[in-house]
């Protein structure tokens, strides 16, 4: 589980929707978010997301630093440091990251596209807008 992931930051929290959750509209965070619930909409966020087996999210876009998926989700997903899709997760919708890692048993129509460069930014560390900036600045260099 990612909450215990050693690599993490000691200082970021950890938020998790339960599975009786169910939330709709935009989510936007920093800190670290597991979700075993339902979940409709976007989210947008800087730190780690986790769907946990039981989780199903139907979103626009979902946007954080690392994403691993264990349950079902539609729509876009975009990992900015990486993606996992997790033995019987399912996926259909479109992925732009870094890194991604698909395991056996994985369901998943879509396109991946590669982020040329990861920003020598923690991302963990500053705003949204400022990290967003990095990433651009990175990809125009790459032309």
């Amino acid at each position: 589980m990612m909450y215990n992931d050693p690599m993490a930051k000691e200082s970021a929290n950890t938020t998790v929707f339960g599975q009786e959750t169910e939330f709709d509209g935009t989510l936007e965070f920093t800190d670290n978010l597991v979700i075993t619930g339902k979940f409709t909409g976007t989210i947008k966020a800087t730190g780690s997301l986790e769907i946990e087996k039981s989780a199903v999210c139907a979103v626009d876009t979902m946007t954080a630093g690392a994403i691993v998926v264990s349950g079902t989700v539609t729509g876009d997903l975009v990992g900015s440091e990486r993606v996992e899709l997790c033995n019987g997760s399912r996926v259909k919708g479109d992925i732009k990251t870094a890194r991604i890692r698909i395991a056996d048993n994985v369901e998943f129509e879509g396109q991946v596209s590669m982020l040329d460069t990861v920003p020598d930014v923690d991302v963990f560390s500053v705003a949204s807008a400022e990290y967003k900036q990095a990433l651009i600045l990175k990809t125009n260099e790459a032309h």
